[in-house]
């Protein structure tokens, strides 16, 4: 008799596909077991179809791509594919199907059955054909509402996941410097506390949904000179420190984000790509990051061909992996065979190589893309039949009711009431003058990175994909007893004034006009806002400011409605309009924003993310000024703009009122507290943000005259009030020294209560004691806002 013996008949695992090891071990052992090749390959990007339509969407992109033979490159592997639904118009089930079949050669043709990460722009939205188009990163700042925009990221977020989308190339936390840099709209606004806070809850919510988030672009992009895309960066390190950094360093704190792309500036004669100090030694070494670190596109490349501090393509990549990136986007150049031969020379150690990929394959091991059984067939397509492709067109919905839902919510609460001497909400007119260019251009709400106006003008023969109603259509359906006659007057930048005529006729004809100006969002020049879209003064493109001063001339109320990606100069109308309404390509839902805002259907609760100048060519300026950056008797120049940072009118009214100040004394590692009472003194529903600034009266360097440290969306019935109190760690008060530390001084401060930058409703002096403290990046980044029910 033998003894019973259990053998196992299932063929053992790698250990790199074993989840039984923890993710380190599994990647360790699967880069020991790979070639210098193979290990490579995982550091590059591959943009298939990228050329077909000859329609550029990246910067230099016709001059950077070579011809690349997908099925060549597979056998190593492939480390990232590039935009498979936002290069060109597909079917979203379609595009699926085809990620799916990408995505099985890749795997059956690399030895270890390594899948590539798949990735996407995201920046309003999912930026394929059919997807919602949501308002651009400028309106989520108007909103002031992080939790918003945690809820519209999360929203993107699941399309993308269940299309089979990995990684999205967002959100933008660029601080704006200057308003004539063409992608202001692809930014939350001027001040790094409100910069930070949005983007971090949008990467929230886009991680939540399963989808690694981009910082970008790290960092000092938008502290070009004079605004132009790709310009040097002149800002000192203390710019840098306390302006530029902040919502970065706040990003990698709290939101859980995977990944940064490298700006394409350089600081002073440094570029971002190839600057080891702030890719290892300040993201990785000192605030702890794990992720990987991507280029923007064709970012390595241009260290040679841009700023000539590489003689060569493998030099390029020998100083972009040395500074810490790791993945070379949207497509080989630098990575590939110039790299490999580098290594090979003993010119680029293979230890960068190694550290590189360990950082990509632990992504991947995260993303469940080494695990045995990970499932190619994307979550929208499990349990479709595959085998009939036909069946499957339009079978996916991007802009479902929910979608649409968020979106309108966005817009509606990024509509900004600017100016109001009474004329708003209109009272049933019979007859609205609609003049301007906006009037009946459909796309006029979306941003340059909208997939209609990024990729669809290169395919005119392909319709837009989703309902995108006229701000005609929006007053129309808004006001049905109202006639409303619309006259174009001109267009966005075109210099003919022809129309001129009939719009003053219609103007004179009518009890109210609705002036619709604004931008036109494009790349690379195509537009008057967008990538490369960078401007030479403020002014309002085209022929608009003498339309808008012929309208004015007639007498007849006008109200300014601007869809926008940048804050324009608006000459008389600061004066003279009747209203004025701004919105930032507020998306698919936009134009009924804003003509429920026009109505008074919606309350205007908007706040400025930027401030509005009042003269054109005072750029560059922000409301984060020192002293001598403000109105003074030295100067004839006076760059006090028209409408603060943080502006935005109501139609109710707020009180503010029985403030206290509990604590007014706190050591330098303390905290202050003060409070007031919040009172809507009107006869509607409103909200008001209340916003919390620091002022610092002396400090050993310069700084801003104030700066925002908190604020808090407050929403109130008609006679309601609430007591708000607020803790306020002194750790706010920090800034980087003299020594390049970053410190809380003793001192005399002040607290703002504010309801802008330029509207202060309360202050409290208050004194920090002790010794100066320095504080890192664990310092506390936030008030704490209590807010308690009242009698009314």
């Amino acid at each position: 008799m033998t003894d019973n013996v259990t053998v196992d008949t299932e063929p053992s695992i790698a250990i790199w596909n074993d989840p039984s090891y923890d993710l380190p071990t599994r990647v360790d052992a699967l880069v020991a077991a790979m070639t210098l090749a193979e290990k490579i390959a995982q550091l590059y990007g591959v943009w298939v179809g990228a050329s077909a339509d000859g329609g550029e969407v990246a910067p230099h992109q016709h001059e950077m791509e070579d011809p690349v033979d997908l099925e060549a490159l597979l056998g190593t592997g492939l480390g990232q594919l590039t935009r498979p639904f936002g290069t060109a118009p597909v079917d979203p089930a379609l595009g699926a199907l085809s990620l799916l079949r990408t995505q099985q050669r890749i795997v059956a043709a690399n030895r270890f059955g390594i899948p590539a990460l798949a990735h996407e722009e995201c920046l309003a939205g999912f930026a394929t054909w059919g997807a919602t188009a949501y308002p651009v990163p400028l309106s989520w700042g108007a909103t002031f509402d992080p939790e918003l925009v945690r809820r519209m990221a999360d929203a993107i977020g699941e399309d993308m996941r269940r299309l089979g989308v990995h990684q999205g190339l967002a959100p933008v936390l660029d601080v704006v410097r200057d308003a004539r840099w063409g992608r202001v709209e692809e930014t939350p606004g001027e001040d790094p506390y409100l910069v930070g806070t949005i983007a971090t809850a949008y990467i929230q919510g886009l991680e939540s949904a399963g989808v690694v988030a981009t910082l970008k672009h790290f960092a000092g992009y938008s502290a070009s000179r004079a605004g132009r895309n790709h310009a040097p960066v002149s800002m000192g390190a203390r710019e840098r420190a306390d302006v530029i950094l902040p919502p970065f360093e706040m990003a990698v704190m709290e939101s859980g984000v995977r990944s940064v792309m490298h700006a394409y500036t350089d600081t002073d004669g440094i570029p971002s790509a190839a600057d080891e100090e702030l890719l290892t030694g300040l993201l990785r070494d000192t605030w702890g990051f794990t992720g990987t670190v991507v280029s923007d596109y064709f970012g390595i490349a241009f260290l040679r061909m841009l700023h000539g501090v590489a003689g060569d393509w493998a030099e390029a990549a020998g100083a972009a992996l040395a500074a810490g990136v790791d993945v070379e986007l949207p497509t080989v150049k630098t990575f590939g065979a110039p790299l490999h031969a580098a290594v090979t020379a003993g010119q680029v150690p293979e230890a960068l190589v190694d550290r590189a990929v360990r950082r990509v394959l632990l992504q991947k091991a995260e993303l469940g893309l080494l695990d045995p059984d990970w499932d190619p067939v994307p979550p929208a397509l499990r349990g479709v039949d595959l085998t009939d492709p036909d069946a499957l067109r339009g079978t996916i919905d991007l802009d479902t009711p929910g979608n649409r839902a968020l979106a309108r919510q966005v817009a509606e609460q990024a509509v900004v009431l600017l100016r109001n001497d009474g004329t708003l909400p209109l009272a049933r007119p019979a007859r609205i003058a609609l003049v301007g260019p906006q009037a009946e251009n459909a796309t006029a709400t979306l941003g340059c990175y909208s997939f209609p106006l990024h990729v669809g003008p290169h395919h005119p023969e392909v319709p837009l994909g989703i309902e995108l109603p006229t701000l005609a259509q929006a007053l129309r359906a808004e006001f049905p007893d109202s006639e409303v006659v619309v006259e174009l007057g001109a267009t966005v930048d075109d210099p003919d004034t022809a129309g001129f005529a009939a719009a003053v006729d219609a103007a004179r004809s009518a009890d109210v006009v609705v002036v619709a100006l604004g931008d036109r969002a494009g790349l690379f020049g195509r537009g008057t806002s967008g990538e490369g879209c960078d401007v030479e003064s403020l002014v309002l493109p085209g022929v608009q400011q003498q339309l808008l001063d012929a309208l004015l001339d007639t007498g007849t109320p006008v109200v300014v409605t601007l869809v926008a990606g940048r804050p324009y100069a608006l000459g008389r109308a600061v004066d003279e309009a009747a209203a004025i309404v701004q919105s930032f390509f507020p998306g698919e839902e936009g134009t009924p924003a804003i003509a429920g805002v026009l109505s008074g259907r919606l309350e205007p609760q908007g706040r400025l993310p930027v401030s509005v100048p009042r003269t054109p060519g005072g750029q560059p300026t922000t409301y984060l000024a020192a002293r001598l950056g403000h109105a003074t008797d030295v100067s004839n120049l006076d760059p006090t703009p028209a409408y603060g940072f943080g502006h935005g009118l109501s139609y109710t009214r707020f009180d503010w009122s029985e403030l206290t100040a509990e604590r007014t004394v706190a050591d330098t590692d303390g905290e202050l507290r003060v409070g007031f009472t919040l009172r809507n003194a009107g006869d509607r529903w409103g909200r008001e943000v209340v916003q919390l600034y620091a002022h610092d009266p002396v400090a050993s360097v310069v700084q801003p005259v104030q700066r925002l440290i908190g604020y808090l969306r407050v929403p109130l019935d008609p006679g309601a009030a609430c007591r708000i109190d607020v803790d306020v760690p002194a750790d706010l008060f920090s800034f980087t020294g003299r020594d390049g530390r970053r410190v809380v001084e003793p001192g005399e401060v002040e607290l703002r209560l504010s309801a802008s930058s330029a509207d202060v409703r309360l202050a409290v002096t208050a004194s920090l004691r002790g010794s100066a403290r320095h504080v890192d990046h664990t310092r506390r980044l936030h008030p704490r806002f209590t807010v308690t029910p009242s009698q009314g």
